[in-house]
């Protein structure tokens, strides 16, 4: 990627001090494998896995920053601001003001609006306080765990982070929760993809418009993205992890599903390409 622009300000390093203690458990009846498959799907739901959790005993031990972390929040920064721009312009475009999200970085574990998390649980969005939560040293471990390695496979993962929180300022995410109330597992499963696949779709979208406005995408970057796309496959990583497939157990689609969508908001650069809910299939 060719990252050279602003830096936004809306990045809060917290990784100087590190929480540390017990882990928080997650799952329960799924084995040893449970945490790497909720923490592989990347963008996972924190209100399922955080709601009511609090926090274990902990000490507050500091941390040494190294200029790799350095490097690290400054790409998160550039990538950030990038998305800033895109998002900013559509919003106007569509007589709106844009709110930037903050993007937290933080050490083995925080303290969310949507309760207290751990790195294991992956990238995450919380529309309760608006901030995105990642961990750049579980985030590199992922991404080396899935062979989808590279810088814009990266900045997809943020890119899919910010579009949830579009989706949050455009009510999305408040219509499927009210609606996951009234449903069985199984129809809320369902609405769960549509909404990861319209985040796939809007990173889709970011990299377009970006690319067009700054020529920030180099050769192999595209490959990249869908290859992460297709790595977080609710197929692939149910096969991987169980050796076999359960559909109606889905939350977050298929890889051929999760590339297309990627592709759909890539080829086309528009928002309305995007209606995940709209689409029968």
């Amino acid at each position: 990627m060719r990252l050279g622009g602003r830096e936004s300000r809306n990045v809060e390093d917290r990784r100087g001090s590190r929480m540390g203690g017990r882990g928080m458990a997650i799952g329960g009846g799924f084995g040893g494998i449970a945490i790497l498959l909720i923490a592989l799907l990347f963008g996972i739901d924190p209100n399922e896995l955080l709601q009511g959790t609090q926090p274990p005993p902990q000490q507050a031990q500091q941390r040494q920053m190294t200029a790799e972390d350095e490097a690290g929040r400054r790409f998160v920064a550039q990538v950030l601001g990038e998305t800033e721009e895109v998002w900013r312009d559509e919003f106007a475009r569509r007589g709106a003001r844009y709110e930037e999200p903050t993007l937290v970085l933080f050490s083995g574990a925080t303290q969310s609006g949507c309760g207290f998390a751990q790195a294991q649980v992956g990238p995450f969005y919380c529309p309760r306080d608006r901030r995105i939560y990642i961990d750049l040293d579980f985030m590199a471990d992922l991404q080396r765990r899935l062979r989808a390695g590279g810088d814009f496979a990266a900045a997809y993962i943020i890119a899919h982070e910010v579009g949830h929180h579009v989706q949050n300022l455009m009510g999305v995410l408040g219509r499927v929760e009210q609606a996951r109330r009234s449903q069985g597992e199984a129809a809320g499963n369902a609405m769960s993809v549509r909404v990861e696949l319209q985040a796939d779709c809007l990173a889709g979208v970011w990299a377009r418009r970006a690319h067009e406005a700054r020529n920030i995408l180099e050769r192999g970057d595209i490959e990249e993205g869908i290859n992460a796309a297709a790595a977080v496959g609710d197929d692939r990583l149910q096969r991987a992890g169980h050796g076999h497939v359960a559909p109606e157990s889905f939350t977050h689609g298929t890889s051929a599903q999760r590339v297309g969508w990627f592709r759909r908001g890539l080829e086309s650069g528009r928002m309305e390409a995007c209606d995940t809910f709209a689409d029968p299939r």
